[in-house]
């Protein structure tokens, strides 16, 4: 993750709504329309692009043998 950058803040909408920063969408190619995953982890929510799933699942099955080694140690 060397491409660590923090965007600022938002705001909660009154329906629910976050606004991304527009560095943020301009950074990361987002545009209207994007369909986003939302994952909660602890009091944090991440949000990825759908198109990225492929490229996540990849990394994840490359780093299988060392993130079930760290799991192993958290228990």
């Amino acid at each position: 993750m060397k491409d660590k950058k923090f965007y600022g803040s938002t705001i909660i909408g009154e329906k629910g709504q976050v606004v991304i920063p527009k560095e943020a969408r301009e950074d990361l190619k987002l545009k209207k329309g994007d369909k986003l995953l939302v994952f909660g982890m602890g009091e944090m929510i991440t949000l990825m692009k759908f198109s990225n799933l492929k490229k996540f699942m990849g990394y994840l099955e490359k780093h299988l043998k060392s993130l079930k080694e760290i799991i192993k140690k958290e228990k």
